[in-house]
């Protein structure tokens, strides 16, 4: 009976319950990229940055270099806030994927614990 039950966990653990924390992980991730809007940020990233008024400017030759310039300083500011926050988003992505190996590696090897505290118990090991 008590055979059963452990063949069944370790059965579990190792085909079912590892496929859910990878999905749990998977789903991390896709979330993350959803929240940092990878695509968007790459579609828009040289468009002005939150410019209200950056439509066709009618006037003189001054006005309209003005004009210019404040829809080029826009643009030049939009892109490093939307470079920044790619960098960043990339940053915590690589974190992310690194703790989730980690976390698959460790599904994998916490069944183990027991058996190797037990071993080092009786070997007499101690920290």
């Amino acid at each position: 009976m008590v055979m059963l039950l452990v063949t069944s966990l370790l059965t579990w653990w190792y085909t079912d319950g590892w496929r859910a924390r990878a999905g749990i992980v998977s789903h991390r991730l896709d979330a993350t990229i959803d929240y940092f809007s990878f695509d968007l940020l790459l579609k828009t990233l040289f468009a002005p940055f939150r410019q209200i008024s950056a439509g066709n400017v009618d006037g003189p030759l001054e006005v309209k270099l003005r004009a210019l310039v404040d829809k080029l300083f826009s643009r030049v500011i939009g892109a490093f806030i939307r470079m920044t926050i790619l960098f960043i988003g990339g940053v915590v992505i690589v974190v992310q994927v690194l703790v989730g190996v980690v976390i698959l590696a460790g599904w994998v090897v916490v069944p183990l614990l027991p058996l190797i505290g037990f071993g080092l118990f009786v070997s007499g090991w101690a920290f």
